[in-house]
């Protein structure tokens, strides 16, 4: 027999505990939670992570090193490739034009401009960042590259 060719009569449905329904049902009088205390309340739920009131374990760890997840800066990144295959010959290429062609997703964001690709078309291009060898490329284009 498999799971999925049980039939509705042969015990599909199972049944709800019928909680804090009399002595004779096994579940009457406390109805599962205990005598007193915090799980014996209306809305009790512990948050995740909490350890019974002792000290947690991500508090008892030593904490060692740097994390620089406040202060690290993510780049949109976009190679040269799609800049030839988007736009046109002489075309101005800011956050707002990247955000129209679907090359970023937050035009007013750091964008930084990497040199994957090859480049032949007169391009002006306007990004927080570009890396030598993007920069390169769109001079020998014949393009200028603007830092914002």
């Amino acid at each position: 027999m498999k799971l999925d060719e049980i039939l509705s009569a042969a015990g599909k449905h199972k049944r709800r505990k019928r909680i804090g329904r009399g002595i004779g049902s096994g579940n009457g009088k406390t109805a599962g939670r205990g005598h007193k205390g915090y799980g014996s309340r209306a809305g009790a739920k512990r948050r995740l992570g909490y350890e019974g009131g002792q000290t947690p374990m991500i508090s008892r760890i030593p904490k060692r090193g740097f994390n620089n997840v406040n202060f690290r800066k993510e780049f949109q990144i976009v190679n040269l490739a799609a800049l030839q295959d988007k736009f046109e010959e002489g075309a101005r290429v800011d956050g707002e034009s990247l955000k129209a062609f679907k090359l970023v997703d937050d035009p007013a964001g750091p964008i930084k401009i990497l040199g994957n690709g090859d480049l032949s078309k007169k391009l002006t291009v306007v990004a927080s960042k570009f890396s030598a060898s993007a920069r390169e490329k769109i001079a020998q284009a014949g393009g200028s590259v603007e830092e914002a």
